[in-house]
């Protein structure tokens, strides 16, 4: 029974390396003085300072973070209320059909939407740039806002709608004060996994960007074309380390908020 539980364990284990090895080994190298990641010579930050050095780099994760906030909190709000669109539709059919489109849109490929949009840009003349990779990120992240916040919509108790009707509340208090804080994890959910979404697409931003304006993964897809520089490597750590800390600060913030001794002094 030992060998049993044990190997759980195991297996994370293994995914674990499996996962964070390459991303260990790659940020390894980015302190090499060399010029590749074949022989580590020395230790250095010159790859570092190389990325904060250029203005062009740093502007474009400038653009990258933009994007990603405004398209994240756009498509929370269009997701939000679409989620409560199909809850409170009484037409089993229509809102059938109407789910059934939101999921074939969250699993169809991103080349074919990245493709679509791209045509749509060009036959309606819109330029492609700021805005259209904007418009793309919000279309792609509605349905998995709405997917986030409609299980939490299915599982609040009808009853407390009618409760709140009842005691005189009006429509504007009862979605106020019951619906959305009820739903609230699953807004939050939705907009951070709509932010993720959008700061690692690649595919669907790779077809609508235009000259003078990129994100961030289409510039590093850039930069590996034309060689492996460690530079990468280095605004690759950055990335990781300030993940790392945003993980760690919301694991902790939201364990406080959990913990009942909060606000109690020993």
């Amino acid at each position: 029974m030992e060998r049993i539980g044990k190997l759980p364990k195991l297996y994370l284990a293994v995914v674990f390396i499996i996962l964070y090895a390459p991303i260990f080994y790659l940020i390894f190298y980015s302190f090499n003085s060399g010029g590749g990641m074949s022989h580590f010579e020395s230790f250095t930050w010159e790859h570092y300072a190389a990325v904060f050095e250029d203005k062009r780099l740093i502007s474009i994760v400038i653009n990258t973070v933009v994007i990603a906030l405004l398209s994240a909190l756009l498509s929370t709000t269009i997701g939000v209320l679409g989620a409560l669109a199909i809850y409170f539709m009484r037409n089993r059919g229509a809102r059938n059909a109407i789910l059934s489109l939101n999921n074939i849109l969250i699993v169809s490929p991103d080349v074919i939407i990245g493709a679509s949009f791209l045509i749509l840009f060009t036959m309606v003349g819109v330029k492609l740039g700021f805005a259209s990779v904007l418009i793309s990120h919000i279309a792609f992240s509605i349905p998995i806002v709405v997917i986030m916040v409609l299980p939490k919509l299915q599982e609040m108790n009808p009853t407390l709608i009618d409760a709140a009707l009842d005691l005189g509340a009006s429509k504007k208090d009862v979605m106020t004060r019951v619906v959305l804080p009820f739903i609230q994890p699953g807004i939050f959910a939705g907009f951070f996994l709509a932010l993720t979404y959008s700061l690692d697409d690649f595919a669907v931003t790779f077809f609508v960007t235009g000259n003078g304006f990129s994100t961030l993964s289409v510039e590093i897809y850039s930069m590996a074309r034309t060689g492996i520089s460690l530079t990468i490597n280095a605004l690759s750590g950055i990335i990781f380390v300030i993940t790392v800390v945003l993980v760690v600060g919301y694991y902790a913030i939201s364990q406080k908020a959990k913990s009942p001794l909060t606000g109690v002094k020993k």
